[in-house]
């Protein structure tokens, strides 16, 4: 949303006021005010107007203006109804060279995890990928995949759902009945682009399972639907989120400190299958770079990346 549309929306908000008052006060033409609510008209938003000039009756349900409108981080909202996958086209806005972008759809056909697996990403569910250029070494990039998982953990809270991060990059609802931990409730795929030592781009992308119904789901997947009975507004799920990560993708130590305070996989014994062998013992803690510390009663090792499972104690 531009800057001047953006101000209309403002002030509109704060109605009834004219068009010649808002001409006057963003220094445009009426013609220009007349374009701009007609544009956020188009968008969703319910504008009447009167005698006393324009006044906002009513906000869409989702999309990118919706988005954008209320929420306190920078972040410019790019909407798509179905898109094959929201990683693919922002890894086409941060070759182009955008920052702070995000990438918003109601359903992705051609979803995808970690290791390619596939991802379903039906209507109904939170689909969002987060052009960013973070000052940090590739070796460190983890942390961008830390300060989304404890944002959305952090938010999805907020709904009554007591979900918990699982080491690399899940979202669960505990259960004891599931071995992983839980049945998932999310998840996050991180990519990157890093030269001469330091990261050129970041994307976290975030899978979320907000209004999904359980027909829809894998059998040990769950959705907010589900657990809550009723959906949740998902516009309003999505701000947090990003609110909560702009807040933390600058700080690391607090990214770090946000993730253990949601952390489902901490002071848990674990097998994390690596490629040539398995790491079995108690996760102790993360590192700065987001490795996992493993205790196996022998050492402590750190783990940089692998599919980790929570097991019942000894």
């Amino acid at each position: 949303m531009n800057e001047t549309r953006r101000a209309v929306l403002e002030r509109v908000a704060d109605g009834p006021v004219s068009g010649p008052a808002l001409a006057d006060a963003l220094d445009v033409s009426r013609a220009a005010v007349w374009k701009h609510v007609e544009a956020l008209r188009d968008a969703g938003f319910g504008i009447e107007s009167d005698g006393a000039g324009y006044v906002l009756d009513s906000i869409p349900e989702y999309g990118g203006p919706a988005v954008e409108y209320g929420c306190e981080a920078p972040f410019e909202v790019e909407y798509h109804d179905s898109i094959a996958s929201t990683n693919d086209r922002a890894r086409e806005l941060a070759a182009s060279g955008a920052s702070d972008v995000v990438v918003l759809a109601d359903e992705q056909t051609g979803g995808r995890g970690r290791l390619e697996r596939a991802w379903s990403s039906p209507p109904g569910g939170v689909w969002l990928s987060v052009v960013c250029r973070p000052d940090l070494s590739p070796a460190r990039a983890t942390l961008v995949t830390m300060a989304m998982s404890a944002a959305a953990c952090a938010a999805v809270r907020e709904t009554g759902v007591d979900a918990a991060i699982k080491w690399p990059n899940d979202l669960l609802v505990p259960d004891d009945a599931y071995a992983r931990g839980g049945r998932k409730l999310a998840g996050i795929l991180t990519e990157m682009e890093g030269e001469a030592g330091r990261v050129a781009w970041v994307i976290p992308g975030l899978g979320l399972n907000a209004n999904v119904p359980a027909d829809a789901l894998p059998d040990d997947a769950t959705s907010l639907l589900v657990e809550l009975g009723e959906a949740v507004e998902r516009r309003v799920l999505v701000q947090r989120i990003l609110e909560r990560f702009d807040a933390l993708r600058g700080d690391p130590e607090a990214t770090r400190e946000a993730w253990r305070a949601h952390a489902a996989t901490l002071d848990t014994r674990v097998r994390v299958t690596l490629p040539e062998e398995t790491v079995v013992g108690e996760a102790v803690d993360v590192t700065d770079a987001g490795a996992l510390v493993v205790d196996t009663g022998r050492e402590e090792r750190v783990v940089h990346a692998g599919d980790c499972e929570h097991l019942r104690p000894v």
